[in-house]
């Protein structure tokens, strides 16, 4: 299947187009990650804690950043979490030193700053971290409103926990919703011994500052030498200048989704990280068919300039561009819509990074191998240089 056949577009006669868009989106977000934003890294890599809250109703991010001021977490970062009719929230605390033990002074710092209206002698019963299984037995054996053997409440607390977190959630609107799972008595009992706020704190993670430095480096360990490895097969595939070419293309695909990360103020997490890296080897991949079409019709044009070569070359190979990257952007940005807040910024980096790779394969490793091959044979007084043919055995001089 194709869509185009016997193309013959001068993409190196806009060549200046290309630089100059590049040059705009590459510029801009180096301003941004110098200048407004900066390199907006996430809890992964700076250290801090996430606190994942699931409200009754949906969530005023606005409200709750009010309430989060006047119990003076003033750099809590709030966003939205799955689905919107779950009503979850992640709560991000940017914390400069923590340690495992800090887990639950950060949820408890949350509950407390939005615990508005708590009940003076009861419990919440929709906080788990405060609230378990222990603490309804407990009340209940102490009650004994059914006048039964411990291990029967223990049953029913069990009961009751379930229905909190598996039927509702882990927020329940009212302890009245109970009727009719347990007995009424016991539904008494909680009445007598706890509340419901309209919020529950489902979870909590936590990556120290070391940890997060230590992942810093990784990560950039990871993307520096997978570029590095790529350029050492393209140097024996091909040539070494098709291999820089090909690293410096994929090196500016990667800055410029970095920049539209700094513009966008998204977060940069280990899931970006491993799209970034996907990104890498796609562009890669993309960059060598086009490479691979121009040392075949090296061999075959041989009294053509190799600016006519990489033309007809690239154009050769844009049905099989378009068909390919086309699917594949289609794919990722239904990840982009659907995919939820934790596939948002590993679809963010893909759909970004294919467009962008695609256009970098077309129109900046061909032009630069074009723009160095002539810059070589001007300065060796040659009419000609050598180009590969079969790996790195075998030369043949083309007209440039």
């Amino acid at each position: 299947m194709e869509f185009f056949r016997n193309t013959n577009i001068d993409f190196l006669g806009k060549k200046w187009y290309f630089l100059s868009f590049s040059l705009i989106f590459s510029v801009a977000g180096i301003l941004s990650m110098l200048f407004w934003h900066g390199i907006p890294l996430g809890v992964d890599f700076r250290g801090g804690t996430l606190v994942y809250v699931k409200f009754v109703e949906t969530p005023n991010n606005s409200a709750i950043r009010s309430d989060l001021d006047k119990a003076g977490l003033h750099n809590a970062v709030i966003q939205r979490y799955g689905v919107p009719s779950d009503n979850e929230v992640v709560i991000k605390l940017d914390e400069k030193e923590t340690s495992e033990s800090d887990i639950s002074k950060g949820k408890n710092q949350i509950i407390n700053a939005l615990e508005t209206h708590p009940v003076e002698g009861k419990q919440d019963l929709n906080n788990s971290d405060r609230v378990g299984f222990a603490a309804v037995r407990q009340a209940l054996v102490s009650g004994d409103p059914m006048h039964a053997e411990p291990a029967e409440y223990e049953r029913i607390a069990h009961q009751i926990m379930d229905f909190r977190d598996r039927v509702h959630g882990g927020v329940l609107r009212n302890i009245d919703d109970l009727k009719g799972t347990v007995p009424n008595p016991v539904v008494d009992t909680l009445n007598q011994n706890f509340y419901v706020s309209d919020f529950g704190v489902r979870s909590a993670d936590i990556v120290g500052p070391q940890v997060g430095g230590q992942l810093k480096k990784q990560a950039s360990l990871a993307v520096g030498f997978s570029l590095l490895a790529m350029l050492i097969y393209l140097w024996f595939r091909f040539e070494m200048i098709y291999g820089v070419a090909a690293v410096v293309a994929v090196f500016h695909d990667t800055l410029i989704t970095l920049g539209a990360f700094s513009l966008t103020n998204q977060e940069i997490t280990l899931t970006v990280i491993a799209a970034i890296l996907t990104l890498v080897g796609y562009s890669m991949n993309d960059t060598i068919v086009v490479f691979d079409r121009i040392r075949e019709n090296v061999k075959i044009l041989r009294r053509e300039s190799l600016a006519e070569i990489v033309n007809k070359s690239i154009n050769q190979t844009l049905s099989r561009t378009i068909l390919t990257s086309g699917l594949t952007f289609l794919t990722v940005l239904s990840l982009y819509l659907f995919g939820g807040e934790v596939l948002h910024g590993f679809s963010f980096a893909l759909v970004i990074g294919i467009l962008i790779g695609t256009y970098s394969s077309i129109a900046v490793a061909a032009p630069m191998l074009v723009a160095y091959t002539e810059w070589r044979s001007s300065n060796s007084g040659r009419g000609s240089v050598p180009l590969p043919t079969q790996g790195t055995k075998g030369k043949v001089r083309v007209k440039v």
